[in-house]
């Protein structure tokens, strides 16, 4: 199965150069690319793979137009990584077969749910009473949502996802931990995609809320009463711990953490495995972890840190004294 460059411009846009009647039978990364495949090229550090790439056409900014039309065909986008994006799901659209409205035969669905006509439960689902799943959203298979939580319009909620799980909320008597009831529910808006195994707690008392936009990787956790922000997105692994709130359009390294009640900005970016231990007030781009090391120089140094409190006393002690004799 195949589609012609004409087809992808008339459905995306941009400008071809070269004959619109090609055949494309697949989309390839520069370096794999064949005589049959549609490419890109976002950066203009890998000018070099484009000249020796096999591609059958090359999607480019208009500053790479001269060097691709060099090599052969292109299609010139402002943004080519954007237009690859949609050229992926304009394939998928033609070759996947299109998604089974409605509830698998497997899935249990409460009879107090509210699922949209056009939404999709998928085999072995567990919708509770009271939760509701809006128009085109996808459940794929053994994705829970919990009793009277909300799932918004067109979202995708990848397998073993679970939405609605009580948030880890207990308090000590005596040495033993006493259950708070988790008496809030999870509300996810739309054009959310969640991945395999993340799971999203229910809150205390307000809500959980996960704002219009987010995309959140596979093995996430989004404590009770967390908030975040519409067009966030946290990689693998990524925790965040109860009563966080996270701006919009901020971004979430794998691994990175963080933790409770504290406040990220719109536009505020971690790095990869690092733990946020203050609220950021400010956009930007934040990192915080300890470079990899040989072990044995890694222990010297970790060692020295755990001086560094010392040392800047004693560093001050010696500014003052200078000080004084220059006086």
């Amino acid at each position: 199965m195949s589609l012609r460059l004409a087809q992808f411009i008339e459905a995306l846009g941009g400008t071809l150069e070269g004959d619109a009647a090609q055949s494309i039978e697949g989309l390839a990364s520069l370096e794999t690319a064949g005589p049959h495949n549609l490419s890109f090229l976002s950066n203009p550090r890998y000018q070099q793979q484009l000249a020796a790439s096999q591609a059958a056409c090359v999607i480019v900014a208009p500053a790479l137009r001269e060097a691709a039309r060099a090599r052969g065909a292109c299609i010139v986008a402002d943004d080519p990584y954007v237009y690859f994006a949609r050229a992926t799901q304009l394939w998928k659209k033609h070759h996947s077969p299109p998604v089974h409205r409605g509830v698998h035969p497997s899935a249990v669905v409460d009879t107090a749910a509210v699922v949209h006509p056009s939404a999709s439960i998928g085999p072995l689902c567990v919708v509770e009473r009271g939760a509701r799943i809006g128009a085109d959203t996808v459940l794929k298979s053994r994705v829970t949502v919990g009793e009277d939580c909300h799932i918004g319009a067109r979202c995708i909620v990848h397998a073993g996802v679970v939405i609605g799980a009580d948030g880890f909320g207990f308090a000590q008597q005596k040495g033993a931990w006493i259950k708070i009831e988790q008496l809030g529910a999870v509300r996810i808006g739309d054009d959310v995609e969640i991945g395999a195994n993340t799971c999203i707690d229910r809150g205390a008392l307000q809500d959980t809320v996960i704002e219009d936009g987010v995309k959140l990787d596979n093995l996430v956790q989004i404590g009770h009463n967390v908030r975040v922000g519409r067009h966030s997105a946290m990689a693998g692994c990524v925790g965040v711990a109860g009563s966080a709130q996270i701006g919009a359009h901020c971004t979430l390294g794998g691994g990175a953490i963080v933790l409770g009640h504290l406040a990220l900005a719109d536009n505020v970016h971690i790095s990869a495995a690092t733990v946020v231990t203050r609220s950021l007030h400010r956009p930007g781009h934040y990192t915080g972890m300890f470079p990899i090391d040989d072990n044995a120089r890694w222990e010297k140094n970790a060692a020295t840190l755990k001086q560094l409190h010392s040392l800047r006393e004693r560093i001050k002690a010696l500014e003052q004294s200078l000080k004084a004799k220059a006086a």
